[in-house]
């Protein structure tokens, strides 16, 4: 049974402009289900739906098969986790993570076995007599954790609860809530802006765009065959390259300045039509070898060393493409480089709507990931 399912949801506040149209989605037991996009979208909107915080305009929202559109808050057996912790800063940390129990008329051995469990789950047994203002923006998030942890609700709304946290916690972070929720078997509907975060903690992904839904999937599915430009440009880091492509007696010609070889091979495997927009990977761009007759002839804008891996920027007309390369690359900006590319690793859309139409032929790493 999907533990939460939506049927043409459609949420307006003035009853012309829709913030969210015609969502369907069901999320199933034990679910990791991540909703991404960017500012405004309507994601934090859908989580409040959810929770019964937003009314609903139109459309039909099931928990555990029962219908909840006019269901209370308090009746919907759920947790919520927010960006800003939520915490109060009167009370000690064991008093947040308690917050809510009396009034469920939790007896209190179970609440004390509770809170034991979970401050020993997220290592803060020796915090619990402070207060919110004594803990670092690390610990607060994870009493806010501990407070969803001992509700024991089957279900987890988090709202962007990792934005305020620096890079290092926020990895640290994404690793802990998966292991919780996997360890509990928590649904966990979570809402984030950051591609980074949906790619490496959700079974599957939802992104919006505009109040609609873009497209549904597991992260590789995403990664792999997007379904247009807009998932094409918002899933992946560095985001994937896009430009305008028309096929010439010569080859592929991108953004009307850079002209690309294509084999006959690769032409007879070319969707139809003489117009694409094209979609290429930063990891697809290869460094030519000396004396490629394929090479392609480009001038670096900027170099971004990562330690690890390098990545080159260059121009294709007016855009910036940028290639991934691992290893370390002393290039320096303004140097003539030599690339080359395949027209099998190019994602195809249609130059009018931006849907999909051919998924790029090879995806470097996908052999070795499925062998």
């Amino acid at each position: 049974m999907s533990k939460i399912e939506l049927r043409d949801l459609t949420k307006s506040y003035d009853g012309k402009v829709n913030i969210l149209e015609k969502i369907n989605l069901e999320v199933e037991e034990g679910e990791f289900y991540v909703l991404v996009g960017p500012s405004g979208c309507g994601k934090s909107t859908l989580l409040r739906v959810i929770a019964g915080l937003e009314k609903i305009t139109d459309g039909t929202l099931k928990i555990d098969g029962k219908t909840a559109n006019h269901m209370l808050p308090k009746d919907r057996s759920l947790s919520m986790v927010f960006q800003n912790y939520a915490l109060y800063p009167h009370m000690t940390v064991k008093d947040n993570i308690l917050f809510g129990l009396d009034v469920k008329k939790v007896p209190k051995e179970e609440q004390k076995r509770r809170l034991a469990e979970a401050a020993e789950m997220l290592g803060l047994t020796p915090y619990l007599k402070r207060k919110p203002r004594e803990l670092s923006g690390g610990q607060r998030q994870r009493v806010a954790l501990a407070r969803s942890v001992c509700s024991q609700a089957p279900l987890c709304l988090m709202d962007e609860p990792l934005s305020n946290l620096d890079a290092k916690l926020r990895g640290q972070m994404r690793t802990e809530i998966r292991r919780l929720q996997k360890k509990l078997g928590l649904t966990v509907i979570y809402v984030t802006h950051d591609q980074v975060e949906a790619m490496t903690m959700g079974d599957r992904i939802m992104v919006l765009q505009g109040g609609k839904i873009q497209q549904t999937g597991t992260p590789l599915e995403l990664y792999n065959e997007p379904a247009n430009t807009f998932v094409a440009g918002f899933i992946g880091s560095p985001q994937m390259n896009l430009a305008r492509a028309r096929m010439t007696d010569m080859g592929l010609i991108l953004n009307d300045s850079l002209l690309m070889p294509v084999s006959e091979e690769e032409r007879g495997r070319l969707p139809q039509g003489g117009r694409w927009q094209i979609g290429v990977r930063a990891e697809q761009i290869e460094l030519a070898a000396a004396g490629d007759p394929l090479a392609i002839p480009v001038r670096v804008v900027n170099t971004e060393m990562m330690g690890n891996e390098t990545q080159v920027l260059f121009e294709v007309g007016k855009e910036l493409f940028t290639a991934r390369w691992t290893g370390q690359y002393l290039i320096e900006a303004g140097q003539d480089l030599a690339i080359r590319l395949s027209a099998d690793s190019f994602h195809f859309f249609d130059e009018a709507s931006g849907m999909l139409t051919r998924a790029a032929l090879q995806i470097k790493g996908h052999a070795a990931l499925t062998a």
